[in-house]
């Protein structure tokens, strides 16, 4: 039965709070004086998530946001300042490291630069004396990433390349029966064909052992190919957890609709008014009449939402057209009076710069939001 990992009210705090620190060479009648305090950092902040047996969890957010820390928690390499990781209910801090079953690949894939690539795989079943198990381990592992990885096992790391050197650290991470997972944002070395190409090895690996697997990144394309569900952090706290569909079409704060998506969800800052929303360049409703008049409300609309129609609508002007043929969409940079907008349209529709278009807003694809609170009310 694969494990659960449970983090249980998560909270991690840089810096010694009440702790002097005082100036070398300070003079002695200062000594006396209350100290400066150092300042307190939250690099998380009372996170609560479960991950469930089998699934892949995405850890999704901006930089700084406290992604790395949370997996290294989750790994028991940092202690936090308050707060349980439980791996089926049994606390990870009275398990003993060599039984915590982790394999893990970092950024940089952390390989043992002097050690051929064989070794570096198969250095788990070495220190347990099960080195009879390396060459099946590295034969499935092949077969299932579709590599051969024989051209490489006798070659050290600094001969590698990125790509190569990402394959060993995956297949290092199998070869040792993890119970857990842990991913720190493995392919950001790479470009891009080389990136497409490893999500999807890594996709059949996922599906094939179904190991709980926690995988950091701030690459939303990675985080739908390859997560069951996604969590969403910002400044060390948790914003949203669920599938992508859900929190693309239901953000529960303004954070989240102007984080996922690309581009992003279009924000108007406006406010409540005899049952209409009031902005800076366009007013529309109605809206619920329950809203206090002069509430302050921010509305929301998707890119791929907003329609080109024929002289009627609200005015705008294009400032900038961007085909993705692959795609067969263009994205439209248009000007709404202080508000710069983009919008997703067949490419089938041209359109061209300082071209005047009319814009239209379906009421079943608005999102509302509470400009104070940041929290979603419609």
């Amino acid at each position: 039965m694969p494990t659960t990992v449970t983090l249980k009210h998560i909270t991690k705090i840089y810096g010694n709070r009440g702790t002097a620190m005082r100036s070398q060479g300070a003079a002695a009648s200062a000594e006396d004086s209350p100290p400066p305090q150092e300042e307190a950092i939250y690099a998380l902040d009372d996170v609560t998530l479960t991950v469930r047996p089998g699934e892949t969890l995405g850890i999704l957010g901006p930089s700084g946001c406290g992604k790395t820390t949370l997996l290294r928690i989750a790994a028991g390499l940092e202690v936090p300042t308050s707060g349980q990781v439980l791996y089926d209910n049994e606390d990870l801090q009275y398990i003993p490291p060599s039984e915590r079953g982790i394999g893990m690949v970092f950024q940089n894939y952390a390989l043992y630069p002097h050690l051929p690539s064989i070794d570096n795989i198969g250095f788990f079943l070495r220190l347990h004396k099960r080195e009879a198990e390396i060459p099946a381990r590295v034969r499935e592992i092949s077969e299932l990433m579709r590599i051969d990885l024989k051209p490489l096992l006798s070659r050290k790391p600094p001969t590698l390349s990125g790509g190569e050197r990402q394959r060993i650290a995956i297949a290092r991470c199998l070869a040792r029966d993890p119970r857990l997972f842990l991913f720190d944002e493995p392919f950001s070395n790479l470009d891009a064909k080389l990136r497409t190409s490893a999500r999807v090895e890594l996709k059949r690996l996922l599906q094939r052992y179904r190991v709980t697997s926690i995988y950091v990144t701030h690459d939303q394309t990675e985080a739908i190919a390859l997560c069951d569900r996604i969590a969403v952090l910002n400044r060390g706290q948790l914003m949203q957890v669920g599938t992508f569909a859900h929190l693309y079409e239901t953000p529960r704060n303004v954070f989240v609709a102007g984080f996922l998506g690309k581009p992003p969800m279009n924000l108007f800052d406006g406010y409540a008014e005899d049952g209409m929303w009031i902005g800076k360049a366009f007013n529309w409703g109605p809206i619920r009449r329950d809203f206090a008049n002069g509430m302050r409300i921010v509305l929301g609309i998707r890119p791929e939402h907003i329609r080109l129609d024929n002289q009627e609508g609200i005015p705008a002007t294009v400032t900038l057209v961007e085909p993705l043929y692959s795609d067969r969409v263009q994205l439209i940079h248009v000007q709404l009076g202080p508000h710069a907008v983009t919008i997703r349209a067949p490419l089938e529709h041209p359109v061209a710069r300082g071209q005047q278009v009319w814009l239209s807003i379906p009421p079943e694809q608005v999102h509302l939001f509470d400009q104070v609170t940041g929290q979603r009310i419609g």
